[in-house]
């Protein structure tokens, strides 16, 4: 029992420590020449053209539900004017960039760890090293960098349509002025928010993407290992935006306390 804790404690962080390089060398891979300019737009495409419906679709309900139960909770106290700055700072803060990178992390990440495996399993990737090409420069950095850039793009979309979804509820349900809702989400938003909201996309796309490779590349026992590092990809990509989400929430409030 426990050598076999021992052993399994050692993978981990040998896991860990392969995950940490293989992701230095994809960033690496990012500053330094050659760079594969028509991979990246495909990959930008895949992650966030085709990702935008579900984002939106996600965003919308997202915001009109937070308008739904912050205005039953508020009426208690008689602060129903103040729903549109609570669904402002619940999306801009948590919700959007959260939500977001977990939608596409479903859609985008296993497809990443299937695509990736699939390559290792035909001995893809083996061709390409005997090509002379870099498999982290050619695979990993496209996809990397893809995220980097899109998946703060699409929390901002995500943002923008949860407020909207937000003043749906409260002009036609609630039957508060658009005006004063609107007014109610710019006196919400200050720069400390979008500095939150801005950062922790990087992050998760950081995590989605570097997570989704390296189970990809380290995709061992044919098609049925394919299933299994596609699932694996989509569970501990997950898991990482989770627990990150509450160190990189901790560590903003201690720099920029909220008054």
């Amino acid at each position: 029992m426990g050598r076999r804790l021992s052993q399994h404690l050692k993978e981990s962080v040998l896991a860990v420590q392969d995950y940490i390089l293989l992701t230095a060398q994809g960033l690496n891979a990012l500053v330094t020449p050659p760079r594969y300019h028509q991979e990246l737009l495909a990959q930008m495409d895949s992650l966030g053209v085709q990702s935008l419906s579900i984002v939106v679709l996600t965003g919308m309900f997202t915001g009109m539900v937070l308008a739904l139960q912050s205005a039953a909770s508020l009426d208690a106290f008689g602060a129903r004017p103040y729903v549109g700055r609570l669904v402002c700072i619940s999306m801009v803060r948590e919700l959007g960039p959260v939500l977001t990178a977990l939608m596409v992390t479903g859609r985008v990440g296993s497809g990443m760890a299937a695509e990736l495996g699939s390559m290792v399993v035909t001995q893809q990737i083996d061709a390409l090293r005997v090509l002379g090409s870099d498999p982290v420069r050619k695979l990993v950095a496209p996809r990397l960098a893809a995220a980097l850039i899109m998946v703060p793009l699409l929390t901002i979309v995500s943002d923008t349509v949860g407020i909207f979804g937000g003043s749906l509820i409260s002009i036609f349900n609630l039957k508060l002025s658009w005006e004063f809702y609107w007014r109610s989400v710019m006196n919400a938003m200050v720069m400390n928010d979008l500095v939150m909201g801005l950062l922790k996309p990087l992050v998760f796309g950081l995590i989605l993407s570097s997570v989704g490779c390296y189970m990809g590349l380290n995709t061992s026992g044919g098609t049925q290992g394919v299933g299994l590092s596609t699932t694996r990809s989509v569970v501990v990509a997950s898991v990482t935006i989770l627990s990150s989400d509450f160190f990189i929430t901790k560590l903003l409030l201690i720099l920029f306390p909220v008054a």
